[in-house]
């Protein structure tokens, strides 16, 4: 049996969350990316401009973090960034992620920190508590 480590070295909860790290693979998101980028074009042409309804809302009425993306990624594809960030401004950075990814294939994977993937998150259902004046 190892002997315990000394009282001072086993990091805090807080030290081991700002330490977490995601290992994202880029090749799925790559694809992903490729078909709403494409998706983006495609649907405003559509009869009767179709989205994707989102799942909480519809049922709670209570908007989720990802509520307006649909719409903005359509705006930001036609050159309406106002609207792009009226809708959900974390739009502006999928696309620019995924125009990224498409454009360097290279891009193998990253390691993000959790934190600020957390942070985002929060941050985009803040937005939409408040765009839905919930807050």
């Amino acid at each position: 049996m190892a002997p315990a480590p000394p009282l001072g070295s086993v990091p805090s909860l807080r030290q081991r969350v700002v330490a977490a790290r995601m290992d994202v693979e880029f090749g799925p998101l790559r694809w992903a990316g490729a078909g709403m980028l494409a998706l983006g074009v495609v649907l405003p042409h559509l009869p009767g401009n179709p989205g994707l309804p989102c799942p909480l809302r519809t049922v709670t009425g209570v908007p989720c973090p990802f509520c307006g993306l649909t719409t903005s990624v359509k705006a930001v594809l036609h050159g309406n960034g106002r609207a792009a960030w009226g809708a959900n401004p974390f739009g502006l950075l999928v696309v620019a992620l995924a125009v990224a990814l498409v454009v360097r294939p290279g891009w193998r994977r990253a390691s993000v920190p959790t934190v600020l993937v957390l942070a985002g998150v929060a941050l985009s259902w803040l937005f939409e508590l408040h765009r839905y004046h919930f807050l």
